[in-house]
């Protein structure tokens, strides 16, 4: 058995995959590599194949008909021998430095009498447009250089939540959520990181900047003009993070995890209802419309909490009411840089 299980999704990835899967082997043998060719029109699946025959050991290729990121990590969870499971898309990267502290810690707590179920590092946002980086960390909200609870967090501000990019899970967790992503669908990290959150019990952060998020190119899933020709699909995400857990149903000792997910949850019917807000049109409107009127019919309390949140800042009605939301939008794009 692997210590990790790295699933890297690939779609026409030819022009960058390398220099991913170049860092991913710095592991070495404790590291499984996963690439799954998402049905692919240029080379990556010829590619994929010459890693896995160079390594054998340690790089397996899955070629499927395309399904979308969300089937390439299901088949990375389906297919994972490791003990640890992380997502790393094929145009970004790990630092290898950070990796080998990562793995180190990762190998210490194999016998630990409760098993670590998550461990959290630093991510780096690389801006191609500027040549800038923004360092995400989360220093002061969780400990560190000790396993904890999610009693001891503290709180997560609005720039500084865990996404895909921060989290190494116990791939039994992932299992034991029941989480099965939906394909052909963009924007199913947030899933990722939302639903197994309730079946995690130990976490350990360390204050690395171990990934590295490359953003800027114009083809990118977070582009804006992309995410509001996509709008659909995540309003599809949003839907089934809704129903995926059932927040106010989880334990006290949980309390503060329950706080976290409200808020991520709430931040997700944000960016629901200001895309839909920066399309504008009629249509558009009516889906934003009707999306809070499901959120209301399936937990009012839920409802309620999205309400009195930065939601229904992305939600106010009229031509003055968008003319606000998207000027709130567009300054914290500014300070954020997310997209």
């Amino acid at each position: 058995m692997k210590l990790i299980t790295f699933t890297v999704p690939c779609y026409n990835s030819a022009a960058y995959m390398d220099h991913c899967i170049e860092t991913l082997l710095t592991a070495g043998e404790d590291a499984e590599i996963i690439l799954v060719d998402d049905g692919s029109k240029d080379d990556t699946g010829k590619i994929a194949d010459s890693y896995a025959e160079k390594y054998p050991t340690i790089v397996r290729v899955i070629h499927q008909e395309n399904g979308g990121h969300g089937e390439g990590v299901n088949q990375g969870i389906r297919n994972a021998t490791g003990v640890y499971f992380k997502v790393v898309d094929s145009d970004d990267w790990l630092d290898t430095d950070a990796l080998q502290k990562a793995l180190a810690e990762l190998r210490a707590h194999l016998n630990d009498e409760h098993p670590l179920d998550l461990m959290m590092a630093n991510y780096v946002y690389e801006h191609v447009a500027d040549n800038t980086r923004n360092i995400v960390d989360y220093k002061g909200i969780l400990p560190e250089g000790r396993v904890f609870t999610w009693q001891e967090i503290g709180k997560f501000p609005p720039n500084k939540n865990i996404l895909m990019h921060s989290v190494i899970y116990r791939t039994e967790i992932l299992r034991q959520s029941g989480m099965e992503l939906p394909k052909h669908t963009f924007y199913v990290d947030n899933i990722f990181v939302y639903q197994p959150l309730p079946q995690v019990k130990t976490i350990y952060y360390m204050n690395l900047d171990l990934y590295r998020y490359f953003i800027g190119r114009e083809d990118q899933s977070v582009n804006e003009a992309n995410m509001i020709k996509r709008v659909d699909q995540q309003l599809r995400v949003t839907r089934i993070m809704m129903n995926a857990v059932d927040v106010y149903a989880l334990p006290p000792e949980q309390n503060k995890l329950r706080a976290y997910m409200l808020n991520y949850f709430s931040m997700m019917m944000a960016i629901s209802s200001i895309f839909l807000t920066l399309d504008g049109s009629k249509e558009a409107l009516a889906k934003r419309k009707q999306l809070w009127d499901d959120l209301k019919a399936h937990d009012g309390h839920l409802y309620r909490r999205c309400r009195f949140s930065v939601a229904e800042g992305c939600n106010l009605p009229g031509w003055l009411g968008s003319k606000i939301s998207i000027g709130g939008y567009r300054i914290a794009q500014k300070l954020f840089k997310f997209n």
